[in-house]
């Protein structure tokens, strides 16, 4: 029997600047020894530093790339980035639903850092129904707060009792990201659906170069994990030290800074996770 090499796919937007979106997705899937796919929703004109036109794409083309990629590879384990409206999830969502063999990680990217929209109001509501469908959903504090529709999230207790908020609305698993909060270490909550919490501790990066797209790093890579067949929390302590990596490669590019390619300085002993 030939071997077979593992098959993640992202269904995203593209950044002409190459630092988030599917391009970050892809970086991450062949960091990880996985084959990437892609079903692109949105094409944006950006660079690092702002978010200017945003064109999604036809529904029926989302369409065509989603069924071309299943009816040719065999997908361990697929991830939503930007997508933009309602028309669009409604895709997405039928492709989940039609694929329940396939692991399901959504990372809920409603604003971009610079303040650009990249999910349209109307589209919220849509966006819950795939969110039932996840295996993981990935926000961060901004994105965790606009779905329970609670006020800013700032302390530890806050991250914790999103994820179990949510973990019990939503009935998935759900890894709260930290990393907007100012703290010397970057923590996260992960809770599964019985409330059980666990708390992942790394370093945190000091005065790194760029920050552009790393939660689509982190939720790229946990499902490139997943994809290699490892448990949800091993697959989040392993993403989260390739995080940390690319926080610590920063490069000049020009005016623009881009994450490199230096030899890894943290490893996943250097995540502590602790359940609480």
């Amino acid at each position: 029997m030939a071997k077979k090499i593992p098959v993640a796919l992202t269904i995203a937007g593209s950044d002409s600047g190459g630092g988030a979106g599917i391009e970050a997705d892809l970086r991450a899937f062949w960091a990880h020894g996985v084959h990437g796919c892609a079903a692109i929703t949105a094409i944006t004109a950006q660079n690092p530093f702002g978010v200017g036109q945003v064109q999604g794409v036809a529904p029926e083309v989302l369409r065509d790339q989603l069924e071309r990629v299943a009816t040719a590879f065999d997908i361990c384990a697929m991830k939503t980035g930007m997508l933009l409206n309602a028309d669009l999830i409604a895709v997405v969502e039928a492709f989940a639903k039609a694929h329940p063999e396939i692991q399901l990680v959504v990372d809920p990217v409603m604003v971009a850092t610079s303040g650009a929209r990249l999910l349209d109001d109307d589209a919220v509501a849509a966006l819950y129904g795939l969110l039932h469908r996840a295996t993981l959903i990935t926000p961060n504090l901004p994105e965790a707060a606009a779905l329970l529709n609670w006020g800013e999230l700032k302390s530890a207790a806050d991250l914790r009792d999103a994820a179990r908020e949510l973990a019990f609305e939503l009935k998935t698993m759900v890894l709260v990201k930290g990393g907007h909060a100012a703290r010397q270490q970057s923590v996260d909550a992960f809770s599964l659906q019985d409330g059980t919490l666990l708390m992942f501790e790394g370093p945190r990066v000091a005065r790194p170069r760029t920050t552009h797209g790393t939660g689509c790093a982190l939720s790229a890579a946990i499902t490139a994990n997943l994809a290699l067949g490892k448990k949800p929390e091993d697959a989040i302590k392993a993403a989260k030290a390739y995080v940390t990596n690319l926080l610590a490669s920063g490069i000049s590019a020009g005016k623009a800074s881009v994450y490199g390619f230096s030899s890894p300085r943290y490893s996943e002993e250097d995540i502590s996770v602790e359940e609480y």
